[in-house]
């Protein structure tokens, strides 16, 4: 799909004030996986639509989804994003703020380049999903402070910050191709399970991935104590000396931030947390395919799209 690398050359948002534009720019030029426009396109394509006029709602929301990340990464202080500096660190919070709004009313140009009779479904599924990622992040930010958060808690949040907008991708997908209400629904219900197994992997990568490939540093989320999958199931599962340690390590301050990272990997191991996220991760996968196997067309036309959801949850950045 070089359609979709296309859609973001170099140079292509540069304006004035300048400030505003390069790190749009910045942002969109570094690449990435672009996987949420390129499951609009499959979804669209797998329904018999055309995926050229699936393209501005493809490019909208991954603008939207670039969008969220200048500002995530603020709220997290996060120094990397795909392996280079974050937009807030490069130039300053401000920037970084305000760019990021521009990038929402860009997403918004795109995605409304729909004929008026798709326009309505379109923007309904996008400012739910929108509205959604909104409440996700907000509860993820809370989890940091609540003294109590279980699994379930933990699922919510990810189905709102993540999986929700994998499922909006490829329900608008389906929408441009005219897909039967109902087989839009099941192929919303795929997406929506395999956003929750790429959050998990995600979440396992940071743990366990290589900086060189993941784009972000290891052990993120173990520094600043995330409440992630591999955290709340360590807690669970963990007692006597590794749960006291594992407290130590959370609440206290003896010992660096590399050093935290290391001690907690290896509690991780002892405790095999890595393999019980795999497994929630196949678990996802599996719930995913159901639906997609609920879709009532032929089954050649599903390929790509059952392709591609192995190598997500398989990646290693």
């Amino acid at each position: 799909m070089n359609e979709i690398q296309e859609a973001f050359p170099k140079g292509k948002f540069l304006g004035v004030p300048q400030e505003l534009y390069d790190p749009i720019e910045y942002t969109l030029s570094q690449g990435g996986k672009r996987l949420r426009p390129l499951l609009v396109l499959l979804s669209c394509e797998m329904f018999g639509g055309n995926p050229d006029e699936a393209m501005p709602p493809a490019v909208g929301v991954e603008i939207f989804h670039n969008f969220t990340l200048l500002h995530d990464d603020i709220m997290d202080a996060a120094p990397l994003r795909r392996g280079f500096p974050t937009v807030y660190k490069k130039w300053d919070t401000n920037v970084a703020i305000l760019s990021g709004d521009t990038m929402f009313v860009m997403a918004y140009e795109y995605v409304c380049r729909v004929t008026s009779e798709k326009l309505p479904d379109v923007l309904a599924t996008f400012n739910d999903t929108a509205r959604k990622v909104c409440e996700g992040q907000q509860y993820d930010m809370e989890f940091e402070t609540k003294p109590v958060v279980t699994l379930e808690d933990y699922y919510m949040m990810i189905r709102l910050k993540t999986a929700v907008l994998i499922a909006c991708c490829v329900k608008v997908g389906a929408i441009m191709a005219s897909a039967d209400p109902v087989d839009a629904e099941h192929i919303y219900k795929f997406g929506e399970n395999l956003g929750m197994a790429f959050q998990l992997q995600d979440d396992l990568l940071d743990a366990f991935g290589e900086t060189s490939k993941f784009g972000k540093e290891i052990g993120g989320d173990i520094v600043t104590n995330k409440k992630t999958f591999l955290h709340l199931k360590a807690f669970e599962l963990a007692g006597g000396d590794t749960l006291d340690e594992l407290n130590r390590l959370i609440h206290g301050n003896e010992v660096d931030s590399d050093e935290k990272v290391s001690r907690i990997q290896e509690i991780y191991r002892s405790l095999k947390i890595d393999t019980h996220t795999r497994e929630i991760i196949e678990e996802y996968l599996k719930e995913a395919i159901f639906y997609l196997d609920q879709v009532r067309i032929k089954e050649s036309r599903k390929r790509s799209l059952r392709k591609l959801s192995k190598e997500i949850i398989h990646r290693e950045s």
